[in-house]
C-alpha cells in the first residue's frame, strides 16, 4: 500500500469511529406525558389469572374449587362442568391491585350455557362486578358475598324484559334521586339483552360521593351517598368478578385511575385525574 493509499485508509477508519462514537453518545429520549393521554390498566391479560385472587364460599382464599374461573381462548370464564351441583359455592375472583376510590372501568360480558344444577333461580343469568369490596384476605371461610357496592349484570330470558347494569347492595346503601334507601336491588333503565351476545357494561365512580353506570355507552343509573350498614361512608376498596352459578364470560376487564397527580407543573400530570394524590408527583 502507497503512503497515499494509508493516510486515506486511516482517515477513512478514523470518520467512522467517529461517527460509531457520537452515535454511542446520543442521549435516549425521555418519553414525554402527554396529559390528556388515558391510561388504562388492563386488568385481566387475555392469557392467564395471574393478577387475580379467587375466593369461592366454603374454601380457603386462592382454593380455585372445580376449577370454576378458568381462561381459555384469551378470555376469563366461570364454568360448573366440574360440578355435581352448585351447593351454595358462590364465586369471586379479585383483582390484585388497589384499593381504589375514583375510577372508570370497562367489561365485556356475556353469558353462555345452562346454569348449573341447584343453582338459584334467581341467580339464572346473573352475574356482577363487586367493587368498593373488602379485602378478600377479610373473607370467612363460609362467606358468601364481600360486603360491597354490585354493579349487577343480568342476560334475558328469550322473552321477558330484563334489565342490566342495575344496583345491589351487600352490606351497603346509597342515596337514590336524592333519598336514603336500604332498597337491596335499584333496577336500571338499560335495554335487555337475550342469548350470548356481547355487553359492554361501564362503572365511573367518585369515591363515596357518586357512581353511575353504563351499558353500552349509554347510562342507565346513577346513585350517591355510598355507604356500609352502619352509615360509614363507602369510599373505595378492592373490585371482584362474580360466579353465583350461571356460565359466564369476560374478554375485557379494564381500569381508568382517576386518582393522581394533579400539579400541572409535574411529568405525571394527568388532566383527567378528579381527585389529587400529591404524594404520586414526579417532578
Amino acid at each position: 500500500m502507497t503512503i497515499q493509499g494509508f493516510k486515506q485508509h486511516l482517515l477513512a477508519a478514523m470518520l467512522l469511529c467517529a461517527v460509531a462514537s457520537s452515535v454511542q453518545a446520543a442521549p435516549a429520549k425521555t418519553a414525554v406525558n402527554d396529559p390528556d393521554k388515558e391510561e388504562w390498566i388492563e386488568m385481566f391479560n387475555g392469557k392467564d389469572l395471574s393478577n387475580w385472587s379467587v375466593k369461592i364460599s366454603g374454601f380457603e382464599l386462592n382454593d380455585n374449587a372445580f376449577n370454576t374461573f378458568r381462561v381459555e381462548d384469551g378470555i376469563m370464564k366461570m364454568r360448573y362442568d366440574q360440578y355435581k351441583e352448585f351447593n351454595n359455592h358462590f364465586g369471586h375472583i379479585f383483582y390484585n391491585g388497589g384499593p381504589y376510590s375514583h375510577y372508570r372501568m370497562k367489561v365485556e360480558y356475556r353469558f353462555v350455557g345452562d346454569q348449573v344444577k341447584n343453582g338459584p333461580a334467581w341467580a339464572y343469568r346473573n352475574n356482577g362486578i363487586m367493587y368498593h369490596t373488602q379485602d378478600p384476605k377479610t373473607m370467612g371461610v363460609k362467606q358468601d358475598f364481600p360486603g360491597s357496592m354490585e354493579y349487577q349484570l343480568l342476560g334475558g330470558d328469550g322473552v321477558n324484559p330484563r334489565t342490566t347494569g342495575n344496583l345491589c347492595t351487600p352490606g351497603t346503601h346509597v342515596v337514590y334521586n336524592g333519598k336514603f334507601t336500604e332498597d337491596h336491588i335499584i333496577n336500571s333503565n338499560s335495554d335487555t339483552f337475550h342469548g350470548e351476545q356481547w355487553v359492554t357494561a361501564e362503572l365511573v365512580v367518585h369515591g363515596s360521593e357518586k357512581a353511575e353506570h353504563f351499558i353500552n355507552g349509554k347510562k342507565v343509573l346513577e346513585y350517591t351517598g355510598l355507604q356500609w350498614d352502619d352509615r360509614t361512608p363507602n369510599s373505595g376498596g378492592y373490585i371482584a368478578l362474580q360466579a353465583e352459578s350461571h356460565p359466564t364470560d369476560f374478554r375485557r376487564v379494564s381500569l381508568l385511575n382517576l386518582e393522581g397527580c394533579m400539579d400541572k407543573t409535574a411529568k405525571n400530570f394527568k388532566s383527567y385525574f378528579v381527585k389529587n394524590k400529591q404524594e404520586a408527583c414526579v417532578y
